[in-house]
């Protein structure tokens, strides 16, 4: 990240998406407190499929860093995929457009099934093509 121009950690500026009137929160202590929500949320679920959904959906909600925030929730959810034995999704074959939209959709709408649907999808992708 040397000479990026980006902060390390979590994020302590306010930060806008663009295309969206959703605003992330604006302090590292939301953004904290924000994160061990999540993190005891998904912790209670017993579905581990639910558990990476749910990782990819919030981490990107939260927006915690400066930038790379869909990127990380990407990681974290096939961290959570492969700890538990299945395999990573490669978001390969979606189109950015709509990783973006159903991304929106979520951010704006709490809605969730459209980013459902591309998880769905992109997991037989996964297994069909590399398994």
């Amino acid at each position: 990240m040397k000479d990026l121009g980006i902060d390390r950690n979590m994020r302590t500026h306010r930060l806008a998406i663009s295309g969206t009137n959703y605003k992330p929160f604006d302090n590292q202590f939301q953004i904290k407190e924000a994160l061990q929500s999540m993190c005891a949320m998904v912790n209670s679920q017993d579905a581990i499929f639910a558990k990476a959904l749910l990782v990819l959906a919030i981490v990107s909600y939260i927006q915690a860093f400066a930038d790379g925030n869909k990127r990380t929730a990407r990681i974290v959810s096939n961290a959570v995929l492969i700890s538990n034995n299945y395999c990573p999704i490669s978001f390969r074959t979606i189109d950015s457009i709509e990783y973006k939209k159903a991304m929106l959709i979520f951010y704006e709408q709490n809605n969730i099934m459209p980013l459902k649907n591309i998880f769905i999808d992109q997991f037989g992708f996964a297994v069909n093509t590399y398994f």
